[in-house]
């Protein structure tokens, strides 16, 4: 028998940490905020969208289609990679530090160091215009690693691409803890990633 339509609307997975885990980085006042109100709007968003179609399409309704597609992959967007976004951090003296293992080989390969690497990396956060994401990619195509920077919440990569590692810039992230100071929550979020799970996604 299949799923009422109410069994397929999306869930927000808890965090993997309590809200306070990732002090002094980021407060548990920060986390709460991010991840109760803007991750849960997105949720929420996604599926009232989910809900105005089925209804439109029970009655037989007309809906204006353009801009439904529009308002859901921003939702959409938005709780997918919020989800790829908390299992990637560690609370401070469990994550940070330099990589090993074969994602260390993959930013070796591709970047010659890490400091290259991490060099590049801020450097696409900071200069993220507006709300937007930093992401490092495994690319199948070429068997390799790359950059990327995430306008808003666009997660149209290609098909062969999948995200490894995420930095979520948009200002609802820092702004209780920094202010307008990105540059300090980016230095700082570095003590928090949690290099297994970046390794966990390599196919």
């Amino acid at each position: 028998m299949p799923l009422t339509l109410g069994e397929r609307l999306y869930s927000q997975p808890p965090l993997p940490y309590d809200y306070g885990a990732l002090a002094p980085v980021i407060s548990e006042e920060q986390l709460k905020t991010h991840y109760d109100k803007h991750h849960a709007a997105y949720v929420k968003g996604a599926n009232d969208i989910l809900l105005k179609l089925d209804k439109a399409r029970r009655e037989d309704a007309e809906i204006d289609m353009k801009a439904i597609c529009k308002e859901f992959n921003f939702n959409y967007g938005g709780l997918t990679l919020h989800q790829l976004f908390w299992p990637i951090m560690a609370p401070p003296g469990t994550g940070g530090g330099k990589p090993g293992g074969k994602i260390a080989d993959y930013i070796e390969k591709d970047f010659g160091t890490f400091e290259r690497f991490k060099k590049e990396f801020i450097q696409v956060a900071m200069s993220c215009e507006g709300s937007g994401w930093a992401s490092l990619n495994y690319c199948g195509a070429t068997d390799g690693v790359q950059i990327n920077q995430v306008e808003k919440h666009n997660v149209n990569v290609p098909a062969q691409q999948k995200f490894l590692l995420l930095l979520d810039v948009w200002e609802h992230a820092y702004y209780i803890d920094y202010k307008n100071e990105r540059a300090k929550f980016v230095n700082g979020w570095w003590d928090l990633v949690n290099w297994d799970e970046v390794e966990r996604r390599l196919p």
